[in-house]
């Protein structure tokens, strides 16, 4: 099927507001399996709505994991996935309190909504490496950034942010590649329409078309280290809730562990949550995905680890981008590891 006619694409263009209480960080730390109130009634779970940036899917394979296998009960969280979608500001839904928590796809939008004093901060990440990558074909080959001179560059709108730092870091001119508008579908770079299609490696149902005929130059590997599936919430939650964060990052790490040992479990209770999803394209998607959530980034610092040199990295870039119109934000700006230094002992360390 013939994608829609390509056209060029043109480009677009709070200080931590105080530590958390080290006793309530150490309490959140302790495992929960029991809540009660002052007079030792059980109460009711503490609800969490998760607001995520894109419609229902296999990023959410852990937290699927932790909610049907009870993880979340256990920490006295009652987990509500809320899906985004292209209309849906998930930021904006996070910042107005209608959400504890979110997730994007990728760090750049926190970036820009923080420079821009929106009270939010990232705690933990889901993916240690970005997986947007270059895909092309055997007959012409893309290995390296300067490959990508004189090509006909396959990007939708939404990653077009992406292939700018990526050209940016690299140094090459915007006038020495021609960008065109495509969706993820990669059926473009086949009929020879584009020479190289942008996306990401976790799409392996878009990918299949490709074949072992496949060359990737990732955006890493090339120098552009960015995270993605970036976990936030406003400053107000991180402050006066961080227990309910930790148990939320408790949970969440177990989830991604059992999905880690426990593959195709992990595939069903995925489907039985998400019906919509193939199963067969799935399997190879949660491979590709449960790479990116452990590495060895992960065995040393457990799951959802932060890197503030990798954060340093990305502001550095945007900065040059001119992507921060009101301020420069600094890492701590951006990013608490409060959270994760209290559940330092319980995040599963695989890699």
């Amino acid at each position: 099927m013939r994608p829609k006619s390509l056209s060029p694409i043109f480009p677009a263009r709070r200080e931590f507001i105080g530590a958390c209480a080290a006793g309530s960080l150490a309490l959140a730390a302790a495992p929960a399996a029991v809540f009660l109130s002052a007079g030792g009634h059980a109460e009711s779970p503490a609800r969490i709505n998760f607001q995520i940036g894109w419609l229902n899917s296999n990023n959410q394979t852990g937290e699927v994991c932790a909610k049907r296998m009870g993880f979340y009960e256990q920490e006295g969280v009652e987990l509500n996935i809320v899906q985004g979608g292209p209309n849906i500001d998930g930021l904006s839904r996070v910042t107005a309190g209608r959400a504890e928590v979110g997730q994007l796809s990728s760090t750049p939008s926190l970036m820009v909504a923080v420079s821009q004093n929106v009270p939010l901060k990232c705690f933990a990440v889901g993916a240690q490496q970005h997986p947007f990558c270059f895909f092309s074909r055997k007959r012409a080959p893309v290995r390296s950034a300067r490959d990508l001179l004189g090509k006909r560059i396959g990007v939708s709108p939404t990653s077009l942010i992406l292939v700018r730092v990526f050209l940016a870091k690299n140094a090459i001119d915007l006038r020495d590649v021609t960008l065109m508008t495509t969706g993820s579908d990669m059926t473009p770079l086949v009929t020879g329409e584009v020479d190289v299609m942008a996306g990401w490696l976790t799409n392996t149902a878009a990918l299949k078309i490709l074949g072992a005929d496949r060359v990737d130059l990732r955006l890493w590997d090339a120098g552009v280290r960015l995270y993605a599936h970036p976990y936030y919430a406003t400053l107000q939650t991180i402050v006066d809730r961080p227990d309910l964060l930790a148990r939320f990052v408790r949970a969440t790490s177990r989830g991604w562990e059992f999905a880690f040992n426990n593959r195709e479990k992990a595939l069903d209770l995925l489907i039985a949550e998400f019906p919509h999803l193939n199963a067969e394209d799935e399997r190879s998607a949660l491979d590709v995905m449960l790479s990116y959530a452990f590495n060895g980034a992960t065995k040393k610092g457990g799951w959802g680890i932060m890197d503030k040199d990798v954060w340093a990295d990305q502001i550095e870039l945007f900065a040059r981008l001119g992507q921060f119109p009101k301020k420069v934000p600094r890492v701590d700006d951006l990013v608490t590891m409060d959270i994760l230094n209290a559940t330092r002992d319980i995040r599963p360390r695989i890699g």
